[in-house]
């Protein structure tokens, strides 16, 4: 199901021009513990999932790439154009949230993962707070988040990244109970990886939405 409050996560020429000059590198693998181990995990104030990162083929796959990356923390490999295909991928990229949340419980279990939308411009504290809770909660569960974001961001090495166009990214950890969080980031392998705030995050998702464990 598609929604029209979300909007397309097509890349400008701009964007897309700065995002394929950094995507053709090889990917950076990282040894992904047992999905039984992960699942197993009690609440804490920090937590941090094994990745086996790749980066996205063109500027186009960054849906289908964020999807692998987080489905890649239950030691799943699943190939990123069978992930493009079964999402309605394009050269304008994947249509919303709505189009990645039925792939991911596909492959990890009947209505595992629920879309949340942010319909606003900014995010309200309460629409934060739940971001925090849900990503903290999949997070313990050994799951991954996906995002849709759009516009542009700075993490907190102060390093701006910037998707006009929108993008998506996974979310595969976070600190301080959730206020900072970690994420995996397909576009660029020099980049695969850095914290974010999580009002930062959130402000960066607003209009769009993101899929979570529910």
């Amino acid at each position: 199901m598609r929604t029209t409050m979300l909007r397309k996560t097509a890349l400008t020429f701009a964007a897309a021009a700065a995002t394929a000059g950094g995507i053709a590198g090889p990917a950076i693998a990282a040894n992904a513990a047992p999905a039984a181990v992960q699942a197993d995990r009690k609440p804490s104030d920090e937590r941090q999932l094994d990745v086996r990162y790749e980066a996205q083929p063109n500027f186009y796959f960054c849906g289908p790439a964020a999807a692998r990356n987080a489905l890649s923390v239950q030691g799943k490999n699943i190939d990123v154009y069978d992930m493009a295909e079964r999402m309605g991928t394009t050269e304008a990229g994947t249509d919303s949230i709505n189009d990645i949340t039925p792939v991911l419980n596909k492959e990890t279990g009947k209505d595992v993962y629920k879309s949340v939308e942010i319909r606003d411009a900014k995010a309200a504290e309460k629409q934060t707070d739940k971001l925090r809770e849900d990503i903290k909660r999949t997070v313990d569960d050994g799951r991954a988040v996906v995002a849709n974001i759009a516009g542009t961001a700075t993490d907190t090495d102060g390093v701006a990244h910037s998707f006009e166009g929108g993008h998506y990214v996974s979310v595969t950890g976070y600190d301080d109970e959730g206020k900072t969080v970690t994420i995996a980031d397909s576009a660029n392998p020099a980049q695969a990886s850095y914290q974010m705030d999580i009002k930062t995050l959130a402000n960066w998702i607003a209009t769009r939405g993101y899929s979570a464990a529910s």
